[in-house]
C-alpha cells in the first residue's frame, strides 16, 4: 500500500470513529434532556416532594435511607424504574442488560445525586452500588477512575460541585 492510500484509509477510519462517537454523544445529549422528567409527574412528583428534605439528611445506603426508600417512595420508584433505563432496576438482569449509554447516564445520576446529600460522596456511592447491583471489579474500577477524572477536572477548573 502506498503512503497516499494508507493516509486515505486512515482518514476513512477516523471519520468512522467520529461517526460512532457522535452516535454516543447524541444519545447522551438526549438522555441529559430527558433525564428524570418522570419525576415531574404523578405519582413520582408528590412522593419525591414529600421526602426530598429528609433524604438529603440521610446517608446513602444507610438503614434509615433504605427504610425511607422502601416505605415512602415505593410507588414512585416502581413507576420511575419502569420508565427510566439508567437504573439497573429497569432491567430483568440489572447492570448486565444495560448498554454504555445507560451506564454513563447512571454514573452521571450517581454523581449529581451525591451532591444533593449533606454528606454525599461519589466514591462511597460507587462502593455501595457495586455491592447492591453486583457490579464486577473491572467495571467498579472504571467507575472509580471516572470519578477521579471528574475530581481532577473540577480541581483544575476550581469547580467543587
Amino acid at each position: 500500500m502506498k503512503l497516499a492510500e494508507s493516509k486515505l484509509d486512515t482518514i476513512k477510519h477516523i471519520e468512522k470513529v467520529r461517526k460512532y462517537i457522535k452516535l454516543f454523544t447524541d444519545a447522551l445529549t438526549q438522555r441529559g434532556i430527558d433525564h428524570d422528567r418522570t419525576k415531574l409527574e404523578s405519582p413520582e412528583a408528590e412522593e419525591f416532594a414529600a421526602v426530598n428534605d429528609k433524604l438529603a439528611k440521610l446517608t446513602y445506603g444507610s438503614d434509615d435511607y433504605n427504610k425511607c426508600i422502601k416505605e415512602e417512595l415505593k410507588v414512585a420508584l416502581d413507576a420511575h424504574y419502569a420508565k427510566n433505563r439508567h437504573h439497573p432496576e429497569h432491567f430483568p438482569k440489572g447492570i448486565n442488560d444495560m448498554n454504555l449509554v445507560d451506564i454513563l447516564e447512571m454514573f452521571a445520576d450517581w454523581k449529581a445525586s451525591s451532591e444533593r446529600q449533606d454528606n454525599g460522596n461519589l466514591l462511597a456511592s460507587i462502593s455501595k452500588n457495586a455491592e447492591r447491583y453486583q457490579i464486577d471489579d473491572q467495571l467498579k474500577q472504571i467507575l472509580i477512575n471516572t470519578a477521579k477524572m471528574i475530581d481532577e477536572h473540577n480541581a483544575t477548573k476550581g469547580d467543587n460541585s
